[in-house]
């Protein structure tokens, strides 16, 4: 591997386990054994290793969140609960400290927008194909609230988490509970003759947030 690309993999490492503001270039050069020059051959700052692994983030959303090879409507929920809950926890730390990333990265901040308006149709496309396939009852009225709520959860559930224990680490189970939450917001409009499928996928994400 490229020591640009360790430089990438060891601070994705480091800012998930010790969070964002906890790291410097310096730690991640002695986690890697190089010397800080070394590092800022490929990296002039931290800055601009957290644009890298944003970059990755924007790559895993079009991945995560593109076309499914099953279209049904259980195949389609799946695919995007199970992409939310690895974007969760791949990138945690981003989503630990999200608004003070973004607060001093006006071009980072621009870039999340046009990633998570995407993010918004795509999840907004789907909840009408959801609709459609018969799973869900619900008016076209609320559904681009409906898909901003899921958003919303997403997006803060990590931030939740800490502030409800500081002194723990964010665990697979913890993220995987944030999904409960968003199925929890699904559970009133799903339709009769889907519930099973359902409930399958509750019991799934159940498992997995209690170990």
């Amino acid at each position: 591997m490229k020591t640009k690309d360790r430089i990438i993999e060891a601070s994705c490492e480091l800012f998930n386990e010790h969070g964002e503001r906890a790291v410097t270039t310096n730690h991640i050069a002695a986690h890697l054994g190089i010397s800080p020059g070394n590092l800022y051959y490929h990296f002039r700052n931290k800055e601009q290793i957290i644009r890298a692994l944003f970059a990755q983030y924007e790559a895993y959303l079009e991945e995560a969140y593109g076309p499914s090879d099953d279209e049904t409507a259980f195949g389609v929920m799946k695919r995007y609960l199970d992409g939310m809950f690895e974007g969760m926890w791949r990138f945690r730390f981003l989503y630990a400290s999200l608004p003070e990333i973004l607060a001093r990265d006006p071009e980072l901040h621009k870039r999340y927008l046009q990633a998570h308006h995407r993010v918004l149709e795509t999840a907004t496309n789907n909840l009408r194909m959801l609709k459609a396939q018969g799973m869900m009852v619900i008016d076209d009225a609320y559904l681009d609230e409906f898909a901003e709520g899921i958003k919303m959860v997403v997006t803060f559930w990590i931030s939740h988490l800490y502030t409800q224990a500081l002194d723990k680490p964010i665990t697979e189970q913890g993220v995987s509970q944030g999904v409960l939450q968003i199925l929890a917001m699904f559970h009133g409009y799903i339709a009769e003759p889907a519930r099973a499928d359902f409930e399958r996928l509750v019991a799934h994400y159940r498992a997995l947030a209690h170990g």
